[in-house]
């Protein structure tokens, strides 16, 4: 027998397993290089490994399909802005250690900073040309609400805040820049699960397993972020650790163990969206 589905709801479901895929895809790059390379001290080290078009490769695609998930509720603008922050999270890369640059304890490499360079300004310009052309569909399509200004307010101001950055400091931008837009993209995904947990839905409220598994998410995400910076800031990562590996690779499994929960409660709805 034939199961009859919209053809939203199909979008819907192969969007959210595209997020779901693409951390996998993320996890087995970097257990390849881990397997045979040694254990890295950040996931997103991979950068500078035969793993980086992966890690690179990956985030992309969850970038799009964040974006593919675009609408008009406080968790779809979550996630557009979620998705700028993985785009900078990949294109950036996080600093390495000693030994690379004369002056300081981490840098960038030199050798890749054209690379960087060329990346943050295609990144910024797509970024740019998308929020205009979501504006005119939202006007032509007469879904323009304060909802979709405001979250393309947002967009353009956090990107144009990062390319100011990097221009004015572009040293200390290069330092920086990768944590920050790592962080506030883990915090923007707590945001979402938090609201899926304890929002009220307009369709009725949805399993209390569902919600306490939304909770948890957003609660764990959060923990496990205070912890990573209070390990990196005790120096716990210098006796041997791995902290940021550990602390990423947990973020991102409750980032993989978010979409999971929603694709499955969500896998019915005829015509899907984050909440309305």
């Amino acid at each position: 027998m034939r199961i009859r589905t919209t053809s939203t709801q199909r979008t819907y479901r192969y969007v959210r397993l595209a997020i779901i895929g693409a951390t996998v895809f993320l996890a087995v790059g970097v257990g390849v290089q881990i397997a045979g390379g040694g254990v890295l001290p950040s996931v997103s080290a991979a950068y500078y490994t035969p793993a980086g078009p992966v890690f690179i490769g990956a985030l992309s695609a969850i970038a799009l399909a964040l974006l593919a998930l675009s609408g008009r509720s406080l968790e779809q603008g979550l996630l557009d802005i979620a998705a700028v922050l993985a785009l900078a999270v990949a294109y950036v890369p996080t600093t390495v250690a000693a030994g690379v640059c004369p002056s300081v304890a981490r840098c960038v490499p030199p050798e890749v900073r054209a690379t960087v360079a060329n990346n943050a300004v295609s990144v910024v310009v797509i970024v740019a040309v998308g929020v205009v052309a979501a504006i005119v569909l939202a006007r032509v399509q007469g879904t323009a609400t304060p909802g979709v200004f405001l979250t393309a307010g947002t967009v353009l101001a956090l990107t144009a805040a990062f390319a100011i950055w990097g221009t004015a400091a572009p040293e200390s931008f290069l330092a920086a820049a990768h944590e920050v837009a790592a962080v506030a993209f883990f915090l923007a995904i707590a945001g979402v699960a938090a609201l899926a947990a304890w929002r009220p839905q307009p369709r009725g409220a949805p399993r209390r397993g569902v919600r306490t598994a939304y909770g948890i998410v957003a609660a764990a995400i959060l923990l496990t972020l205070a912890l990573l910076v209070a390990g990196v800031v005790l120096g716990v990562d210098g006796g041997g650790f791995p902290v940021v590996f550990v602390g990423e690779a947990v973020a991102l499994a409750l980032f993989a163990v978010f979409w999971l929960v929603q694709t499955v409660e969500l896998w019915n709805e005829p015509d899907p969206s984050l909440r309305e």
